[in-house]
């Protein structure tokens, strides 16, 4: 996981605000999880980075909002995803699960996704608008995939994104510092779990 020395801050002065802001969970589902080793980092600190943000969003009455792709999708629903992944995930809930450890609660929001950003073919965008929130934090994985592209979106929709360096995780460290260096630079703030916590006001 990258440390707040390792960030180079971008142009972008935003800091989070409870009033404004909601927490987008993306994809933490069993099949992606499983694509990092067990009890190491990353996904310890991924785990628990992401359990201190939704723990701090329920405190503060944000927002929290999960993604979670669905299973054995039809060739139609997959589209050009096929071409660059192959089928994808079974329907067994061991993979479509949102896994335990950050598991969305009753009041929590989950979209179902079928491409790269939360934002493509989802409701994302109108319930923002509904619940009066113009900030979105984002973590999960990966980085340089879904995260990014979720971010990259929410800019476009002039929703201040905020990619949590150390609650999203990558196939790669190169992978991920690229889609943090990416971000910073033209889309989001690029803060640490526990500066967001701090900007919250809550005892990172």
């Amino acid at each position: 996981m990258p440390t707040a020395a390792e960030l180079t801050e971008g142009p972008a002065g935003w800091r989070p605000d409870p009033a404004r802001a909601a927490l987008l969970v993306h994809d933490m589902q069993g099949y992606f999880l499983d694509f990092f080793p067990p009890g190491q980092s990353p996904t310890t600190e991924l785990l628990t980075n992401v359990r201190r943000l939704k723990d701090a969003a329920r405190t503060l009455g944000m927002p929290v909002i999960h993604t979670a792709q669905p299973g054995r999708m039809t060739p139609a629903a997959r589209g050009l995803l096929q071409d660059l992944w192959g089928p994808g995930m079974t329907d067994d809930p061991r993979a479509t699960d949102i896994v335990p450890a950050v598991a969305p609660a009753p009041s929590d929001t989950v979209l179902t996704k079928y491409r790269y950003s939360a934002f493509h073919r989802t409701t994302l965008a109108a319930d923002l608008a509904v619940a009066g929130r113009d900030q979105l934090v984002v973590c999960g994985v990966f980085a340089h995939i879904g995260c990014l592209l979720t971010a990259a979106d929410a800019y476009a929709n002039d929703v201040q994104p905020f990619l949590v360096a150390d609650a999203v995780a990558d196939f790669s460290a190169e992978e991920h510092r690229m889609a943090l260096w990416y971000a910073a630079r033209r889309c989001a703030a690029t803060p640490t779990t526990d500066q967001v916590l701090s900007a919250l006001e809550v005892t990172p």
